[in-house]
This record gives structure tokens, sequence and C-alpha cells, in this order.
């Protein structure tokens, strides 16, 4: 019986991609990945996830990742469609993976509605959803390290070229990136999520 796990990475970034990622596993081997010290993926070190992300990578019997760039982001939040977005790429991943029971990462307030969208559109399997799914279930717990580890290397090539930090609002190494290239250029790079609150209010000033 294959088991799936789903999480996404980078959903509050102001910069670069949406990352989700789902892995399937045979039931059997699941506490393999409890045996390999898969946890959270907020809960390890940057080190820690490179490490387990190739093990879970030969481990697991295959894996999909779907990247969502900033230009849909903002499409769909203007729209107030961004858990919509979420499951849209959840479903795809599942889809792509065909297990008999998935374990979603809710971002929805109601998990069971959640659950039916992603249901409704994959039409792969039993799905079962929940808040923080990501420190409940293992099998979740291997993607939210799949989909870190990937949303870290688009980070990391962005980097190379100019200095943004982490891309988030907490970082003022991000806001400062964002406010000085809007500053000097009028308008803001590619991935950059113009839809984001803190983005609108410096557009705004």
């Amino acid at each position: 019986m294959l088991v799936c796990g789903v999480d996404e990475a980078g959903r509050g970034s102001m910069i670069g991609p949406l990352v989700v990622a789902g892995i399937s596993i045979e039931k059997s081997k699941i506490d393999e990945l409890t045996k390999l010290g898969v946890k959270d993926s907020k809960k390890l070190t940057p080190s820690a996830r490179e490490y387990l992300y190739k093990k879970i990578i030969n481990l697991v019997d295959d894996y999909a990742i779907s990247k969502v760039s900033p230009r849909t982001i903002d499409e769909f939040v203007v729209k107030h469609q961004l858990n919509h977005l979420e499951a849209i790429h959840m479903a795809k991943v599942i889809k792509k993976l065909g297990p008999s029971v998935s374990y979603v990462d809710s971002c929805d307030v109601n998990t069971d509605r959640f659950g039916k969208e992603i249901t409704k559109m994959s039409k792969t399997g039993k799905i079962k959803s929940y808040h923080h799914a990501d420190s409940k279930f293992v099998v979740v717990s291997a993607a939210s390290i799949v989909a870190k580890v990937t949303r870290d290397r688009a980070i990391e090539k962005i980097n190379k070229l100019y200095q943004i930090g982490s891309g988030y609002p907490s970082d003022a190494r991000t806001v400062k990136f964002v406010r000085d290239w809007f500053l000097a250029h009028g308008q803001m790079p590619v991935f950059v999520r113009k839809s984001w609150a803190p983005v609108k209010i410096l557009l705004s000033s």
C-alpha cells in the first residue's frame, strides 16, 4: 500500500516560488523514515535538511515537486484564492504519485473542506487533511524537508545574483532589498510577489 505525504514551503515569503512536494512510500517502510531522524523541516538545521533530503529521495518509492511562480501566486492572491492555489498543486502532486492514501498539511482553517477540494481535483486515493500534519505524520515531515530544500535552493540561486536574504518579510535584508530595488527601478523584479502586503505598502508609498 502506497502512502503519500504532502507539504509546502515558502507560502509566507515575499520572494521566490511556493514549493509543494510529495513523497510516496510503501506503508511497510514508513518506520525507516523515523529511524533516519526525519521530522518537521522547521525543527532541523539547513545541513540536517540537506542530509535527510538525499536519504529520503533514496528511500521513498517516488517523489514529486511542483513550483509556483510569484506571478501565479499574485494572480491567485488578488482573487483571495491562495488556499485554492495550494490545493491545485497538492492535487497535481498526489495525482502524479498515485497513492492509496495521502496525508496533507492543511492551510485552510477548515481541514475537511481543504481535503475535499484536493479529493475532487486529484481523484486519487483517500485524502487525510490535518493542521500541523508536518509534525504529526513522518510522511508529511519527509515531504516538508523535500519542499524546504527545493525552496532554499531556489532562493540560493537568486542570492548569488542579488543580496535578498531569506525572502521573508521578517528578514531585514529582504525588506531592504525590495525597498532599494523599487526606489532604483520604480518596479519590482519578477521574483518578488507584488501582491504581498509589505510589498504593496512599498509600491504605494
